[in-house]
C-alpha cells in the first residue's frame, strides 16, 4: 500500500496532498493501517475493516476517515468499533463513521447472497462518493446517489480489498 501511495504522489499527474485509501474487508484493516504509516494519506475509507484500538498507533493518522460497520457484524467486534471512534474523538482526530442497523460483514457486497443489505449498501457508498469528494477535491467527478447508485458496476465481485484514488488532473471531465 506504502509503495502504491509513493507510486502515485510521484506521478506528474496527481496532487500528493490528495490521495486516498479505500478498503473493504481485509482491505478496510490496509486501508486504516496505510493511515497510521503514511502521514501525507488525505482520506481512509473503511468498510468493515478491524481497525486499531492502540492510542499510539491512531495518534499517527493524519488522514480524515470514514467508517461503515455492520452492528451484526460477528468478525469486527462492535466494542472495538466504539474504541477506535472514542479514542479518535478523544485525539481530535477527523473521524466519520455509521454503524448499520441489521447488517453483518460485507453488507456492501451483492455476492454476499444472505447478508447483503441494498439500502444499507447504498448508503454507505453515496456518504463513501460524498466524504472523497470533499476530502479528495475532485473537480472532474460527479454523482447523483439519488437512492440508486450502487458499486455493484465500479468494483468487481470478489472485492474485498483495498484501493487506492486519487484525484487524477488529466482525467476528461465527469470521469
Amino acid at each position: 500500500m506504502k509503495a502504491a501511495f509513493h507510486y502515485l504522489a510521484a506521478r506528474p499527474d496527481v496532487d500528493p496532498k490528495h490521495i486516498g485509501s479505500i478498503g473493504w474487508s481485509m482491505g478496510g484493516r490496509f486501508a486504516i493501517r496505510l493511515a497510521t504509516h503514511e502521514p501525507r494519506l488525505a482520506a481512509a475509507v473503511v468498510n468493515y475493516g478491524m481497525p486499531s484500538t492502540n492510542p499510539i498507533e491512531i495518534q499517527k493518522i493524519n488522514a480524515q476517515v470514514l467508517g461503515h460497520w455492520g452492528a451484526l457484524d460477528r468478525g469486527v467486534p462492535l466494542g472495538k468499533v466504539r474504541v477506535f471512534e472514542k479514542v479518535m474523538k478523544t485525539l481530535n482526530k477527523s473521524i466519520n463513521m455509521k454503524i448499520y442497523t441489521g447488517a453483518g460483514h460485507s453488507f456492501e457486497n451483492p455476492s454476499n447472497k444472505r447478508g447483503y443489505r441494498a439500502e444499507a449498501a447504498t448508503d454507505a457508498w453515496c456518504r463513501t462518493l460524498a466524504f472523497l469528494t470533499k476530502v479528495i477535491k475532485s473537480k472532474n467527478r460527479k454523482f447523483d446517489c439519488g437512492g440508486t447508485a450502487t458499486r455493484e458496476g465500479s468494483r468487481r465481485g470478489r472485492s474485498d480489498m483495498s484501493r487506492l484514488v486519487s484525484d487524477d488532473k488529466t482525467r476528461s471531465k465527469g470521469a
